[in-house]
C-alpha cells in the first residue's frame, strides 16, 4: 500500500475520534494551493498535526515533520513512518531529513512543518527555526501559515485559520531569522476575533 492510501486510511480512523474530541471551526480552504507547499502552524498539543491534516481535507495528502522519538511510540510511530512522516533529529542539523523534506517537495508533495520546534504553551515564546525559510527559497514553494490555538479545550469548538500562501523574500542569509519570525506573525495575524 502506498504512503498515501495510508495517510488516508489513518486519516478515515481518527477522524471521527478528532472531530468529537476537538470539533474544528475550519475557514480558509480555499487558500490550499494545488502543487507543493509547506504548511506551518503553532505547536502546543499533541493533537496539533492531526488538527491542521484534517483542516486541509482527506484529499490533501501532506507528509509530517516529526521528532524522531515519535518513530518508537508504540504502533504510532509505524502507522506514522507508513503514512509519509519524516522524522527530524532535534537539538541538531539533520541533513537527513531536510533532505527528505526537500524530495517530497521536489515531487509535488506537500509538508507540514511547526516552526517552533517543540511545543509551546500559554504566552511562551521560542524562537522560531529558520529551516521552512531555506526549503522555500531553494525550492521556490509557497508558505502557507496556519493559525490554531495554543489553548485548545476538549469537546469546544477549535478555529482553524488556514491563510493565504505566500513566497519569503529573501536579502542575504542574515535574513533567514527574520523571515521565520515574521511567519510566526502571520500565523498569529489569523487568530479570529473573540
Amino acid at each position: 500500500m502506498t504512503k498515501e492510501k495510508w495517510y488516508r486510511l489513518v486519516y478515515d480512523v481518527l477522524r471521527p475520534i478528532a472531530a468529537l474530541v476537538y470539533p474544528q471551526r475550519i475557514s480558509g480552504v480555499e487558500n490550499i494551493p494545488e502543487g507543493p507547499a509547506i504548511f506551518c502552524a503553532p505547536h502546543s498539543n499533541i493533537v496539533d498535526p492531526i488538527l491542521v491534516s484534517l483542516a486541509l481535507g482527506r484529499d490533501t495528502f501532506t507528509h509530517h515533520l516529526a521528532k524522531a522519538e515519535s518513530k518508537t511510540t508504540f504502533i504510532f510511530g509505524w502507522l506514522m513512518k507508513k503514512a509519509g512522516s519524516i522524522f527530524v533529529k532535534r537539538g541538531e542539523r539533520d541533513i537527513d531529513s531536510f533532505k527528505q523534506c526537500m524530495r517530497v517537495l521536489k515531487a509535488g508533495e506537500k509538508l507540514i512543518v511547526f516552526p517552533e520546534g517543540t511545543r509551546v504553551h500559554g504566552d511562551a515564546v521560542v524562537e522560531p527555526k529558520s529551516g521552512v525559510i531555506h526549503m522555500s527559497v531553494r525550492l521556490h514553494v509557497p508558505i502557507v501559515p496556519v493559525f490554531i490555538p495554543r489553548d485548545k479545550k476538549v469537546f469546544r469548538k477549535v478555529p482553524t485559520v488556514i491563510g493565504e500562501p505566500y513566497y519569503p523574500e529573501i536579502g542575504d542569509h542574515r535574513d533567514y531569522d527574520r523571515l521565520a519570525r515574521e511567519l510566526m506573525g502571520r500565523i498569529w495575524a489569523l487568530k479570529p476575533e473573540e
